[in-house]
C-alpha cells in the first residue's frame, strides 16, 4: 500500500510542512505574549506613576486644607487632626469599595489583554 516511493515521499513532505508549520505557530506564540505583557507592563508602569503623582498632588491640597481650616478651627493642630481622619476615610472607603475599584477593572482589563482573539 505504501511501497512506493510516491507515497514515502509525500509523507515526508508532510511531516516537513508539519514540522515548519510548529516552529511558525512557536514563534507566532512567542511574539503574541511580548506583545500582551508590553501591554500589560506599560498600562502597569502608567497606572504606578499616575497613582504617585496622584498622591503627591493629594498630599499638597491636603496640607493647603490644613492650612486653610487653621483660622476657622484656632490651631494647625485640630485641622492637620481633621486632615488625618479625611485620610482615615478614605483608606477605608477604598477598603470597602476594593472590588469595585481595584479587583474587577484589574480583572475585566487581564481577561481582554489575554483571553480575547486577537485575529477578531
Amino acid at each position: 500500500m505504501f511501497a512506493d516511493d510516491k507515497s514515502i515521499e509525500n509523507f515526508q513532505q508532510l511531516f516537513f510542512e508539519f514540522k515548519k508549520y510548529l516552529e511558525l505557530q512557536k514563534e507566532y506564540t512567542k511574539l503574541e505574549l511580548t506583545e500582551k505583557l508590553t501591554i500589560l507592563f506599560s498600562t502597569l508602569i502608567m497606572i504606578l506613576v499616575l497613582i504617585i503623582l496622584g498622591m503627591v498632588a493629594l498630599f499638597y491640597l491636603l496640607f493647603a486644607l490644613a492650612y486653610i481650616l487653621e483660622p476657622l478651627l484656632g490651631g494647625l493642630m485640630a485641622s492637620f487632626a481633621i486632615i488625618a481622619g479625611i485620610n482615615i476615610v478614605l483608606i477605608f472607603l477604598v477598603i470597602i469599595f476594593r472590588k469595585q475599584l481595584i479587583i474587577s477593572p484589574m480583572v475585566n482589563f487581564l481577561a481582554n489583554l489575554f483571553l480575547t482573539d486577537p485575529n477578531k
